[in-house]
């Protein structure tokens, strides 16, 4: 579902669907940069878009529109972001309708009439098309919703369209680019356009940075949430597997694959994430979650930012590789400290190198068994059916599929047997086990804590065609491997690019995280709107 690359996961754990003004390898164009500090929504929460549809300053058609129009002026022209696929042709339809129910006095929730994006993996069966990003799907249409797409609609959510992702969710290539994709191009880092914004959910980290929405939905396999949420100045939050269904969501690990919220804010991310759970027969892990509950409640509840009682280790062996990184991290430990919190330094999580190598056997055995069935449920029509017609379609179209990176992943997945295999299970049972009970849960349980935190990410990196990613940086993939919740929040910034810090814990600990992450937001907000610059800054 994403991953951050495929090396980078083990190392450190109207519509238009090919944007105007963009060169054929998607770096931008010339064109002038639009005035990009005056837009009327610019930093707006959930909140108060809610709070400007109640009183009459705004109607969701309205709103829909302005963003709209944001899109046309910063991704298809301008800096040019390719941060979208396709817009939603029906979305002012849409948004006119709910404008209709609040009038009628039928208000579905915060969500009623707020502007969202999903990631083109998530299955969507109206006027946009569900890709992955490859050309191999290009003009597919699902027979259903997925089940987070029928939850956001249920809530009163506008789809906006689709964002553009790397390509499968980045399990293609061992030198991919975070971000690529043959149907949407390069998408960029809107703080500085030559630098790369991370993991395979780039088009929702870009887009609700630079403004283009209210809020993005995200998938994670390893860090395609929390990567590109620091790498943008986001929130990101992933969650528990199984909070969330993952049923019409193209896949890669049915263990490890969740949706998640992407947005500027903790009370905007909690907000979708509420919008988004559900218990869905389609998805057996949805079967263990709670009960679904509003998780903005949570921070009413918190009342004044007191940390007081709550104990959060410092997972030491993410840092060192970074000096910059490492002093925004002390930065934030001190915040958390002033806050209340009994900081415990350090705290080891066994196993850390190991589980990497396990992790990937197993999901390349899983993302074939998963990727066949998806392909399988989109009906006779559709243009591929198995991996391995994607394999022949790359293969036939090489010049606009893979111009600059291959598909070895795949290959190597096609490779593979079924999930009865003896390999298979010994690699995922391994995985599991030093990840959650030798992992992050003696952790977690040896030092009596409430979360571990970690860097999120480094400073986003030049985008390199040729080479691919350069991850450096990380801390996702205890809790990814494991299945268990993180939540990413910006915690400052090296040379004017934004660095996020994680709080990760045991499972179904969201409310948990999401107080953290929220009072460090309240006590220290670091989220800067970025200005689509062509360098960073000097000091």
């Amino acid at each position: 579902m994403a991953v951050v690359g495929a090396l980078g996961a083990m190392a450190v754990a109207g519509s238009a669907c090919a944007p105007a003004g963009r060169d054929r390898d998607g770096q931008p164009g010339a064109a002038p940069m639009p005035e990009v500090g005056n837009f009327e929504l610019e930093e707006v929460t959930i909140a108060e878009l809610g709070r400007q549809m109640a009183e009459g300053e705004r109607t969701s058609r309205e709103i829909t529109e302005l963003y709209l129009h944001r899109i046309e002026a910063l991704d298809r022209q301008g800096p040019t972001l390719s941060s979208i696929i396709e817009t939603n042709p029906d979305a002012l339809e849409i948004a006119v309708e709910l404008d209709h129910e609040r009038a009628a006095g039928n208000v579905r929730g915060p969500l009623h009439g707020v502007p969202v994006l999903l990631k083109d993996n998530v299955a969507t069966a109206d006027r946009t098309t569900t890709t992955a990003g490859s050309l191999a799907l290009e003009g597919s249409i699902p027979p259903r919703d997925a089940f987070v797409a029928v939850r956001l609609r249920q809530a009163g959510a506008v789809l906006l369209g689709k964002a553009n992702l790397s390509e499968w969710a980045n399990f293609r290539s061992n030198r991919s680019s975070s971000g690529w994709s043959a149907r949407g191009g390069q998408c960029r880092n809107p703080y500085v356009l030559n630098r790369n914004p991370c993991g395979s959910s780039s088009g929702s980290g870009a887009a609700t940075s630079a403004n283009l929405c209210a809020a993005a939905v995200g998938t994670e396999t390893d860090g395609s949430i929390i990567c590109p949420s620091s790498a943008n100045g986001l929130v990101g939050i992933k969650p528990t597997v199984g909070l969330v269904s993952r049923s019409g969501i193209v896949p890669i690990s049915a263990v490890q694959d969740t949706a998640g919220p992407m947005a500027r804010k903790v009370a905007d991310a909690a907000a979708l994430l509420s919008g988004m759970t559900g218990r869905d027969p389609l998805d057996e892990a949805t079967a263990g979650s709670p009960v679904p509950t509003d998780l903005g409640r949570h921070l009413e509840e918190a009342g004044a930012v007191d940390l007081s009682g709550v104990r959060i280790g410092v997972g030491r062996q993410f840092f060192d590789r970074d000096s910059r990184v490492d002093a925004v991290m002390v930065e934030a430990i001190e915040t958390l400290r002033s806050l209340g919190a009994e900081i415990v330094d350090p705290v080891e999580i066994a196993h850390r190198q190991e589980v990497g190598r396990h992790e990937y056997e197993a999901m390349l055995y899983e993302f074939k068994a998963g990727l066949n069935e998806y392909l399988a449920g989109l009906g006779n029509d559709a243009p591929v059916k198995t991996l391995a017609d994607v394999i022949a379609f790359n293969e036939a179209n090489a010049e606009r599929e893979m111009p600059f990176f291959g598909q070895e992943i795949l290959i190597e997945a096609e490779a593979k047997g079924p999930l009865t295999e003896a390999a298979y299970r010994t690699a995922r049972d391994t995985a599991s086990r030093l990840s959650r009970a030798e992992g992050l849960d003696a952790a977690l349980a040896s030092h009596r804590l409430d979360a571990i935190l970690g860097p999120s990410g480094g400073p986003a990196w030049v985008t390199d065609l040729v080479h691919g990613d350069t991850f450096s940086v990380g801390s996702s993939g205890a809790a990814a491997v494991a299945g268990y919740p993180n939540v990413t929040v910006p915690a400052g910034h090296v040379h004017g690019l934004p660095v996020g810090v994680s709080f990760f814990g045991a499972a179904w600990s969201e409310p948990t995280l999401i107080r953290l992450a929220w009072a460090f937001e309240r006590a220290a907000p670091h989220r800067r709107p970025p200005r689509f610059r062509t360098g960073v800054d000097e000091a």
